[in-house]
């Protein structure tokens, strides 16, 4: 009778304390505190036995928020998880689809489980075009248009696409075949730092949450100190950027990524008052009326000499910039296939970027300091 009882009175706790519901494991447990602090894309929830990654921004105007689960071992999915893309965790091998996600797993040292990559000679990391070299990293053709018949033998763990619109037939496809595919939006990010932010993104894959955070940590810190020293800066030289493309030149918009280095760098970019992340499309003409006295020309990296410059377009040589030649270019820096490092790096070293434009336009507040990305043009 005594066993009845106590029977009885554990149901009736039960029942007053947790309702004793069949569904089990609908609420997640506590979640750690999101660390992203900058990039406004994703953001990284820490819960016992894994963790919860959302997407919300891979390309401008988004309006789907993109959920991503990370199982570690013997980690217990809550069911009103289920519905999303689960992901075994640490990874063993990834696809990625963009030379901004190779830094990211250098600096992870990651580079072994990079097993595919479209246009491999894009890539310039020396690390990553050993394994190329070596057959350990597949070709997979156009970004738009996989290899899927080498993806599916490749069988990888996670492949990292991005898209600039929500029209990707190829990786749709992929996810059919079940693999499993998570989007990554770096490129869409308005700031420096939010960029290089992303590495925290790769860092949860790989189970190095820790050590993406410090070497985030290092990069903002180093950022953030140049910021400081420009601040010293007693003159603000007049900027001109880009060049021209067939018959129109491209030049960033004044709150676009490009010209916040420019910014931050005490420097008068002369269209820092445009609105927008993209690229302005403008006349000769118009460039040359606003532009045609500025202390300092950045171009976007199509040439590697004034030479060269003049010898696509006579006109660029009545610029001041060109005549006194303040010309400046990140094209010299090459990997051994021709892709430039610019565009696989700075998103991801902004650090490095800024100094080198405070380096260009206020060379005595950093004396000892060799530019990495830029030389000037002779």
């Amino acid at each position: 009778m005594k066993s009845f009882f106590n029977v009885l009175l554990s149901a009736l706790f039960c029942i007053i304390l947790t309702g004793c519901k069949n569904e089990t494991n609908t609420a997640p447990t506590a979640a750690v505190e999101n660390t992203v602090q900058y990039a406004k894309g994703f953001s990284v929830q820490n819960y016992d036995g894994y963790t919860v990654v959302k997407v919300q921004n891979p390309w401008p105007k988004a309006t789907k928020t993109y959920t991503y689960v990370l199982k570690e071992k013997n980690g217990i999915i809550p069911d009103n998880l289920k519905q999303n893309t689960i992901i075994s965790v640490p990874i063993k091998n990834i696809v990625v689809t963009s030379t901004t996600h190779i830094p990211s797993l250098e600096m992870l040292d990651e580079v072994n489980s990079l097993v595919g990559f479209p246009h491999l000679d894009y890539i310039s990391s020396e690390k990553v075009r050993a394994r190329i070299e070596a057959g350990k990293v597949k070709e997979l053709g156009n970004n738009h248009d996989l290899n899927t018949e080498v993806i599916l033998n490749l069988q990888p763990d996670v492949i990292i696409g991005y898209g600039i619109d929500n029209n990707n037939p190829t990786l749709d496809n992929l996810q059919k075949s079940g693999l499993k595919i998570m989007l990554n939006g770096d490129w869409n990010e308005e700031t420096p730092l939010g960029k290089a932010e992303w590495i925290k993104f790769f860092g949860a894959l790989y189970g190095k949450q820790k050590e993406a955070d410090e070497l985030f940590s290092k990069i903002e810190k180093d950022y953030l100190k140049t910021i400081e020293i420009a601040k010293n800066a007693t003159y603000t030289p007049t900027i001109l950027a880009g060049d021209m493309f067939e018959d129109r030149w491209y030049l960033p918009k004044g709150t676009s990524w490009g010209s916040l280095f420019l910014k931050e760098a005490k420097g008068d970019y002369l269209w820092a008052a445009t609105s927008g992340t993209g690229s302005l499309s403008l006349s000769f003409e118009a460039v040359f009326e606003k532009a045609k006295n500025a202390d300092i020309w950045i171009t976007s990296g199509q040439f590697s000499s004034l030479k060269e410059m003049t010898d696509r377009n006579p006109h660029y040589a009545q610029f001041t910039a060109f005549k006194n030649k303040n010309v400046y270019s990140f094209s010299g820096k090459k990997g051994k296939t021709g892709g430039i490092l610019y565009y696989e790096l700075a998103p991801n070293r902004p650090d490095i970027v800024l100094k080198d434009i405070v380096k260009i336009l206020h060379p005595e507040l950093l004396p000892s300091y060799q530019t990495f990305f830029f030389e000037k043009l002779k």
